[in-house]
């Protein structure tokens, strides 16, 4: 009771790559309140499952194997996690801000009247006092997002209520193993008496999952555009050098919006979230919305017309100028030392 549980979700075997950020960050919170960390996983054939868990150093791994619960459907799993959150009464329950995680965690926080915060990109501990009756509360989710449009970066508490939930997206926490050595308790989820034949009125009778045709969430290095590029025929240099250096071509979202890149290479609050080791932004102005995607990056080089351009605040180097110049002489040079 009154632990840090992070709802796993699961692929063809494998656990899910937020999820196993969220185990990472599940730690830290857990050690920091000094309590444990419990995983969920209901899904089929979860055999041996545990040894991807474990080494994040998960205590406690609730386990739910049945035919009927993988692939996921919304009914059987809604219940399950209610039953079990009700049943262990967490104080704080992560899930990925993924097609499965926002569909099951706003049905989870409404069925236990609970407060939930979506798209965070960053969990801390910390204390509240309220102004008016100053009454304190210690050891709170502090539950960090963009909002207004990515013009602020609000600190959402769910101070009277249990447990605080929030949704993360892939890539926003790191990916870190706690011990390898590290062993936890198995225990079976005495699902059934949760579920009922409604629950599987749903069968999932055939699926088909196209696979990302680019990878930049992995890349090393990023070339990415803003919508100061100017137009699509200008992201052609953004590729070329991206081909040069060997890294991938990424935009903000106003690129996107602009026709300039498609949408799975866009960088920010609503893309993906990337942690290279350089991240060459150009014609970015850098509001809150794209830096929350991409500013921990080891090095951030900006090429922008504009020196006040608020991406050059995070920059390591600031290079002003017109791109159309720059990025030919960058990718000459760059040819003639590496020859």
């Amino acid at each position: 009771m009154d632990n840090v549980f992070v709802y796993c979700e699961i692929e063809e075997g494998k656990i899910a790559e937020v999820s196993l950020e969220l185990l990472s960050k599940g730690r830290s919170l857990a050690t920091r309140q000094n309590c444990s960390l419990e995983a969920v996983v209901i899904g089929s054939g979860l055999k041996d499952i545990e040894k991807q868990i474990f080494p994040y150093g998960v205590d406690v791994l609730h386990i739910a194997d049945d035919k009927r619960l993988y692939p996921y459907t919304t009914l059987p799993h809604a219940a399950i996690v209610k039953g079990l959150f009700e049943q262990e009464k967490p104080r704080i329950g992560l899930f990925g801000a993924t097609s499965v995680g926002r569909d099951l965690a706003p049905r989870i926080a409404s069925a236990l009247k609970c407060g939930l915060t979506a798209d965070c990109t960053e969990l801390e501990i910390g204390n509240h006092t309220e102004i008016k009756t100053k009454k304190e509360f210690r050891d709170l989710l502090y539950q960090i997002r963009p909002a207004f449009g990515g013009n602020i970066i609000a600190t959402i508490i769910n101070p009277e209520t249990r447990p605080q939930l929030a949704t993360v997206r892939e890539g926003v926490m790191k990916n870190e193993i706690h011990s390898t050595g590290h062993k936890g308790d198995i225990k079976e989820i005495d699902y059934q008496k949760w579920l009922s034949d409604d629950d599987f009125v749903i069968k999932v009778i055939e699926r088909h999952i196209e696979k990302s045709k680019v990878n930049i969430k992995n890349a090393g290095i990023i070339v990415a555009g803003g919508y100061g590029v100017g137009s699509k025929e200008n992201f052609k240099l953004l590729y070329e050098l991206a081909g040069v250096l060997g890294g991938e071509v990424a935009g903000s979202r106003a690129a996107v919006d602009g026709g300039f890149v498609e949408h799975e290479r866009q960088v920010g609050q609503t893309g993906v979230t990337v942690r290279p080791k350089l991240y060459i932004a150009c014609g970015i102005s850098g509001q809150i919305q794209h830096r929350a995607g991409m500013d921990q990056s080891v090095i951030i080089i900006s090429i922008n017309n504009d020196p006040g351009a608020p991406i050059n605040q995070i920059a390591d180097y600031t290079i002003v100028g017109d791109l159309t110049e720059i990025i030919p002489k960058m990718i000459k040079y760059y040819q003639k030392n590496t020859k």
